[in-house]
């Protein structure tokens, strides 16, 4: 009975150190702590939990051209957030960001942004298959890794208001700030439209900016953290 209770508790814990991605749907649930074809799925694992881009069940969700909806279930306390692009069927270099370089976030709950933005001229068409790859790191300075595969469609919508609803989490966008104070990047969008590389007005504070010397310091960070499998 201890051990059986030991177990629980570490699974517990597990799940509160992680996080989910809601929608689109993750390649596989990297939060169980037993996973179909009996293979060991970890989160601390590049670029995608150890989570293949070839596996046959996982799920492909169509999403519209100009971008569209993401939902994250998240744990940590305050997380920065890292959302990333790769084209393909079979994914493992997620070499486009869209999050510009990335997003503070405050509380645990779930936060669903509505219309994320893609990098312009990208070269993708009706049907072009793609994975959106989120990395966090929290408050221990570890990165978390998590996949969904997508499919581009022209008839795709992004998630309903009533779909697509933020609960217990604040973020706000982090963007670089010259040595003087001035702002160096735009500040936050509505998230609606296509060429927004903003978020959501109703859930997002204020862009914070940062010392271009702390953003270079993160940046390598990111390129560690969400490239590093194709170097």
């Amino acid at each position: 009975m201890a051990l059986k209770t030991l177990a629980l508790l570490a699974v517990a814990h597990l799940a509160q150190a992680h996080f989910g991605i809601e929608y689109p749907p993750m390649r596989a649930d990297t939060l169980s702590a037993s996973h179909d074809h009996g293979t060991h799925y970890s989160q601390w694992i590049q670029p995608c939990a150890g989570v293949p881009g070839n596996l046959t069940d996982a799920p492909r969700t169509e999403w519209p051209l100009d971008g569209g909806s993401i939902k994250l279930d998240l744990h940590h306390k305050w997380t920065y957030i890292f959302i990333n692009l790769g084209l393909g069927s079979d994914v493992s270099n997620f070499n486009y960001t869209l999050t510009n370089p990335f997003w503070n976030s405050t509380g645990n709950g779930t936060l669903c942004v509505k219309k994320l933005a893609l990098p312009t001229n990208l070269p993708i068409s009706d049907g072009s298959d793609a994975s959106l790859q989120v990395v966090t790191i929290g408050e221990n300075g570890n990165a978390l890794y998590n996949c969904a595969n997508i499919r581009f469609r022209a008839n795709a919508t992004p998630l309903s208001d009533e779909e697509c609803v933020t609960e217990g989490v604040t973020y706000a966008p982090i963007t670089a700030q010259a040595s003087s104070g001035s702002d160096s990047s735009s500040t936050e969008g509505d998230g609606q439209g296509a060429g927004d590389n903003g978020p959501t007005r109703s859930s997002a504070g204020p862009a914070i900016g940062v010392n271009m010397g702390v953003l270079s310091s993160v940046a390598a960070l990111t390129l560690i953290f969400a490239f590093g499998m194709s170097l």
